[in-house]
């Protein structure tokens, strides 16, 4: 089985990749952990040297090596992972793909707290984070909202997550 963790960034995507790993037995890969591996840089590095779209290109090119080196896995995708060069429909041809779909005021509070590890709102002042994240949310959904399982993230516990996943 593999399955991709999508939603906007502070969706809690790593962290519930960590527990259904160790509770489904399944290796756990961080999308973006990968690609700092594979460049010996930061993401903020990368989208400071080398722009966004490098950034993209390695991002599909890491999933793509991902999906033909494993059988099985979990892996938590980037925020805008979905929305570029139709990885969406990859990874759903791929596996099994779940939107954490977390509210704006809970992104905006964990991101308010993560910024100076995020690229895309590192610059952005408390007072547009926001609407910020309600314009990015916009963007994104209709890449998200093509998810085989859509999860209210508030609502969620480990035991819910996987019966979604095993019963959709």
């Amino acid at each position: 089985m593999k399955i991709f963790l999508i939603g906007f960034m502070g969706s809690g995507k790593t962290h519930w990749g960590e527990l259904l790993s160790e509770r489904l037995d399944l290796p756990f890969f961080d999308l973006d952990a990968v690609i700092v591996q594979t460049e010996q840089k930061s993401i903020s590095d990368i989208f400071t040297e080398k722009g966004e779209e490098y950034f993209r290109y390695k991002e599909k090119e890491v999933l793509e090596e991902l999906v033909k080196d494993h059988d099985k896995f979990i892996v938590s995708c980037g925020g805008g992972t979905p929305c570029f060069f139709n990885n969406i429909l990859f990874m759903k041809k791929e596996g099994k793909v779940i939107w954490l779909n977390t509210s704006v005021e809970v992104l905006k509070k964990r991101l308010v707290k993560e910024r100076m590890s995020r690229p895309l709102v590192r610059a952005v002042g408390d007072a547009e984070l926001e609407s910020y994240i309600v314009r990015k949310l916009g963007e994104r959904k209709m890449y998200y909202s093509q998810a085989d399982v859509i999860v209210e993230e508030e609502n969620i516990d480990i035991h819910s997550l996987i019966e979604n996943i095993k019963h959709e």
